[in-house]
């Protein structure tokens, strides 16, 4: 696998479809496509042909929610465990996080430090939680996100300049 894309958890539309990042107003399919990731923009009935292109899509939480706010810490704790043993199991080149808070509760979480003392980013992470896998962090696609898009692309088009480079 090239890449594995981790959000937070399931939408309410997404669990209602049975499809990562459904949400009309998500921006996930739009970032991958006008980053040059996928070669045309995919829909959330299409994220099965993600594997076709070598990527691979999880969540931390597997219980759906209108927003991430309402999953607890016991759940992200448990989710972080959890998504832990699939990266070592499945072998990532690369594991990007799409939302910073994900990253920041995996990374303490397995790290067993207090997520103050993270200094996380988006973009590349200095550190690697699993040796042969590189942690990538993306603001949140949600619509619900207020980081301007122009942004969120950028980090999206480092995330294909940097897996042209592994």
């Amino acid at each position: 696998m090239k890449i594995l894309f981790v959000g937070y958890n399931p939408g309410i539309r997404s669990a209602q479809v049975g499809h990562h990042y459904a949400h009309k107003s998500n921006r996930f399919w739009k970032l991958l496509y006008e980053a040059g990731l996928t070669p045309y923009k995919f829909d959330a009935i299409d994220d099965i042909k993600l594997i076709e292109l070598g990527f691979g899509s999880t969540n931390i939480v597997d219980r759906p929610s209108k927003t991430a706010n309402e999953i607890t810490t016991e759940e992200l704790k448990s989710g972080a465990d959890g998504l832990y043993k699939m990266i070592k199991s499945t072998k990532p080149k690369i594991a990007c996080y799409t939302g910073i808070g994900v990253y920041r509760i995996y990374a303490s979480t397995i790290l067993s430090i207090s997520p103050s003392k993270l200094d996380i980013h988006t973009g590349l992470q200095q550190n690697r939680i699993i040796e042969d896998t590189i942690d990538f962090v993306c603001s949140n696609p949600s619509g619900l996100n207020t980081i301007p898009y122009v942004n969120q692309l950028n980090c999206f088009i480092e995330l294909k300049n940097l897996l042209s480079k592994v």
